[in-house]
């Protein structure tokens, strides 16, 4: 199998690549159409999402991101990578890929000194069990729409944070900044059944 890819323009992609370390999984970051070519499904972390957009574009990912999609190569966004996965964003508006059916609300948790870890929310997911997940969030988007065809996977705060559609998942919080790694763990599942869906030639 190819390497997973994680989108390295900006933002903190390192931790990403910390926890697929963890996990035993060879991966490569991915900065130009060319990387992405070479990946089995991509991380989109966290970072200053209007930014990523702008390199994006500069980058020609942004073309690249939506042929991959329409392929149904998984994609996971994490924060900004939710922005910028997501339908439409809101406060303020600004472009995304329109990857999943949802609205996402900008820095909707309030500002850097907002920032809290959420310990003690448990579970009753089939893809992550029951043990409570700890979930750091870091200026963070809220989900305030959801269509018919995205599946809530984890609620925090009576608010939806981690949500897939198909090949897309979407985190509110940031999964790589903690020792729990069953949400990196689900997106490997998630890539190693696209691969084994794939024709045999």
């Amino acid at each position: 199998m190819k390497p997973v890819g994680i989108l390295a323009l900006q933002g903190d992609f390192a931790a990403h690549g910390h926890i697929l370390d963890a996990l035993g999984v060879s991966w490569r970051l991915v900065k130009t159409p060319a990387d992405l070519a070479q990946v089995e499904g991509l991380i989109l972390p966290g970072g200053e999402s209007t930014t990523l957009l702008k390199l994006l574009h500069s980058s020609g990912l942004w073309e690249a991101l939506t042929r991959y999609h329409a392929n149904a190569q998984p994609l996971f966004g994490t924060c900004a990578g939710l922005i910028i996965l997501a339908r439409e964003t809101i406060q303020p508006a600004q472009e995304s890929l329109g990857c999943i059916d949802i609205v996402a609300a900008r820095n909707a948790y309030g500002r850097q000194v907002d920032s809290f870890i959420d310990h003690g929310t448990p579970l009753d997911t089939e893809a992550l069990g029951t043990t409570p997940l700890e979930m750091v969030f870091i200026r963070a988007p809220k989900i305030v729409q959801l269509g018919p065809d995205v599946q809530p996977l984890v609620t925090c705060r009576d608010e939806v944070v981690l949500a897939r559609q198909g090949s897309v998942l979407v985190s509110a919080f940031h999964p790589e900044l903690t020792t729990d790694h069953r949400v990196h763990q689900y997106f490997l599942r998630m890539i190693t059944a696209s691969v084994a869906a794939l024709p045999v030639h």
